[in-house]
This record gives C-alpha cells, sequence and structure tokens, in this order.
C-alpha cells in the first residue's frame, strides 16, 4: 500500500494549552470556505477632541493571511494603515510594526504600533470595564448552505497611553483615560469577495422573506455605569429573528463595574439624520430593563462619524484591488493612504477599482446623558454602529443600488 502523504499541519503557540475544539492543531480549522475568519478590532477614541484611533487584525486561515489595519480620525480627516502577511510562518498576533499583547485576557490588551512610513504609532492600554458581551450565535442559510455560522462578544472599555498620527502626539492619561469599544468574531461571517464562488455560476438566490434593514450596535459609558446592546429590524421596522448575518433582534445589558449586571428586555428609538446620508446627528433610545425600569439615553453627536471602506475589508481599499483576507505580492505588505471626510457627504475615489462613490460615516462618537429608572441622569460617552440597507420605512429612507459588501456601509 502506498504510503499516505499530505500536507502537514502546523502547531501554533496556542497547542501548548488544553482548548482543543478538533482533534487537530489550532492551525486548522473544520471548514473550508474562505469567508471562515477569526479576529478583533479596538477602538479608542475621545469626544471633546474629535480624536480616535481604530485597528484591528483577522486571520484568513484558508487563504494563509493576517491583514490587519490602523485607521485614526481627527475630525474627519482619516489615515488608514493596510497591513498583511502569510499567517502561517508566523502564528504571533503581530504584522510588520503592529501588535496586540494580551495582558490579561477578556480585560486588558496593549495595541502597539512602532513608528512607520504612515506617520501612525501609539502604545495604548486597552481596559475593559465591564466583562464582554456573549452576542447570541449568528447564523444564516441560503440555499441549504450555512453563509454565516459565527460567535461575537462586545465589551465597553478605556484607553491610556499615547497616539502619534503625522507627527502631532496625544496623551490618553490615566487620569482621564480615553474611552474605548471592542468586537472580537470567529466563524463564517458572509462572503468575502474577491475570494469565494462568483455569484453568476450559482443558481439564482432566493431574496430573504424579510431582509435586515437596520442595525444599530451601541457602547456606552456613564460615570460608574457602563452598558451594550444592539438591535435589528426589517424594512418596515419588524423586530424578530431574521435569517441574517446578524439576526438578532435585540439584547443587551447594563454593568456597574464588573459583578452586577442589569439585562434589557426592548428598546425604542428616535434619530435624527444627516441631510443627504444615513448617518446620525443626535436622537434618544429608550431602553426598558428585565425589572420593568425604562432609562432613557440620549446621544448628540459633534463631529462627522467615521467612513468605512479604507481599512482593507472591502473590494477597492486595497490599491491592487484585493482586500483583508488576500495575498498582496509580498510578505509583509503595507500601504497607506489620507483622505478628508469632515464634510459629508462626499465623493472618494477607491484605489483599488477606480470607483468614485458618494461616502458618509457610519460609525458614530456621542457626548450622552444617561436617565435612569430612579431619574438620575448621568453624562457620558458613546460610540455607535448605524448600518442601513436599501428601504427602511419607519424614517424614510428609500431602495438602495447595489454596493456589494458595503451597501448599507456608507454609501449614499
Amino acid at each position: 500500500m502506498a504510503e499516505e502523504t499530505f500536507e502537514k499541519m502546523a502547531l501554533t503557540p496556542m497547542d501548548e494549552y488544553p482548548f482543543h475544539a478538533t482533534p487537530y492543531p489550532m492551525s486548522y480549522v473544520p471548514n473550508s470556505d474562505p469567508a471562515w475568519d477569526d479576529g478583533y478590532y479596538f477602538l479608542a477614541y475621545d469626544v471633546e477632541s474629535g480624536v480616535s484611533v481604530w485597528t484591528g487584525m483577522r486571520v484568513a486561515p484558508n487563504s494563509n493571511i493576517i491583514g490587519g489595519y490602523v485607521n485614526s480620525n481627527i475630525r474627519g480627516v482619516q489615515r488608514a494603515l493596510r497591513l498583511s502577511r502569510i499567517w502561517r510562518d508566523d502564528f504571533a498576533v503581530a504584522i510588520g510594526p503592529l501588535r496586540y499583547e494580551f495582558v490579561e485576557p477578556l480585560k486588558a490588551i496593549r495595541l502597539v504600533c512602532e513608528a512607520n512610513e504612515s506617520g501612525l504609532a501609539f502604545d495604548i492600554l486597552w481596559q475593559g470595564i465591564a466583562p464582554c458581551h456573549l452576542a447570541m450565535h449568528h447564523r444564516a442559510v441560503r440555499a441549504g448552505r450555512f453563509t454565516t455560522d459565527q460567535s461575537r462578544y462586545h465589551q465597553t472599555g478605556r484607553c491610556t497611553g499615547w497616539l502619534e498620527i503625522a507627527g502631532q502626539r496625544f496623551e490618553l492619561p490615566e487620569e482621564s483615560p480615553w474611552g474605548g469599544s471592542r468586537d472580537r468574531s470567529w466563524g463564517i461571517y458572509e462572503s468575502r469577495p474577491p475570494l469565494g464562488v462568483a455569484p453568476g455560476w450559482l443558481p439564482p438566490a432566493e431574496a430573504a422573506e424579510i431582509a435586515r434593514a437596520l442595525r444599530f450596535s451601541c457602547f456606552v459609558e456613564a460615570e460608574e455605569l457602563s452598558a451594550y446592546f444592539h438591535f435589528h429590524e426589517g424594512p418596515d421596522g419588524q423586530r424578530m429573528v431574521l435569517n441574517d448575518a446578524f439576526g438578532v433582534p435585540f439584547e443587551g445589558s447594563i454593568h456597574h463595574g464588573w459583578d452586577e449586571r442589569l439585562e434589557l428586555k426592548s428598546y425604542d428609538h428616535r434619530l435624527n439624520w444627516r441631510p443627504g446620508t444615513r448617518s446620525v446627528t443626535d436622537g434618544v433610545v429608550t431602553l426598558r430593563d428585565a425589572d420593568g425600569g425604562t432609562w432613557t439615553l440620549a446621544l448628540d453627536c459633534p463631529h462627522p462619524p467615521h467612513v468605512l471602506g479604507q481599512i482593507g475589508y472591502h473590494v477597492g481599499a486595497w490599491h491592487d484591488g484585493g482586500t483583508i483576507h488576500t495575498w498582496h505580492g509580498r510578505s509583509p505588505a503595507m500601504e497607506w493612504d489620507e483622505y478628508d471626510f469632515s464634510s459629508q457627504p462626499c465623493e472618494h475615489r477607491f484605489p483599488g477599482n477606480g470607483e468614485t462613490k458618494t461616502v458618509f460615516g457610519v460609525e458614530h462618537f456621542a457626548n450622552v446623558t444617561l436617565t435612569a429608572p430612579d431619574g438620575r441622569v448621568r453624562s457620558g460617552r458613546s460610540q455607535f454602529e448605524v448600518f442601513l440597507n436599501g428601504r427602511y420605512a419607519p424614517y424614510g429612507f428609500g431602495a438602495q443600488d447595489s454596493h456589494g459588501g458595503l451597501t448599507g456601509r456608507g454609501i449614499a
């Protein structure tokens, strides 16, 4: 009998620990879909100055790539550094000058970007102020295949350290730390063009009976309280489980430190919109807790919201036409650019495909007041995300042309 030959799976540092979910090294994932990925984003922001920095990494094991980004924002002027390398050569959570160090898992992470040609650099300690919120498992099915099968958690935090953007230094002091949010997810999220099967070679996909129109995802810090919640609705405001990458109608909680948690059960919203966009200027979200109490969250956004599309998830951001999941001809690969989104909506040319689109921000920074059921009013800050896909009748938004993965993520 001929000897069986196969590519040997590599050991990773995590293989030292007794946490395996399959009988294989952790360099293997039990799914060959190129949409399977694993990673994070972290955000540090200061509402008063209008300065923020996002950073993230994702491992795409089925294309053998780890990709990442740093994206700064000074009141609408955004500078983006995109990075990529082969993953199985080195299992460190690092790409070129960017690395993450897990000081205390689920609580404290050090984010470091060494000086580099982009002019972006930082050394930030991101610290949670409440436990991570593990969301309901995300699953969606199309034509008998899981197009989403993913776990995700969220956490509100505070950030200290320093940040440099093009020679300008910003301190994140211990006595007045910046706000922080983060998101961690793994599994199959949704299609990852240009990887995957071209839709034209598949039978026509049946449209979802009720498609998701609205996603609202919100992190709040208000004095000694913090909160995370998200909700999703159909085109007519339907609140039900959707066959979608997010799916859950509503979930969330309010925390007093690490030990006291109050579950949220329902919500309402009254939002105001920036003309010519689907981004928010201000509004009120009403939350009802498990004890029957009503919380009122008033949001006010003093700066232009953060525009997506530059960090590399979508076709057009990387200059070669690829994405955070694809090979860019060298390892590591790095490129950067800067755009002025201080006046929105605005025209933006995506360098990777030459397309010019009218864009606006979907990631918002807000001052907040949180009124508790007992009438006490707390002041604070929030970062929240709004995706509006196509028609959404409650606020009078009509249908949209398709913009691929960016539909609903800031394309007019």
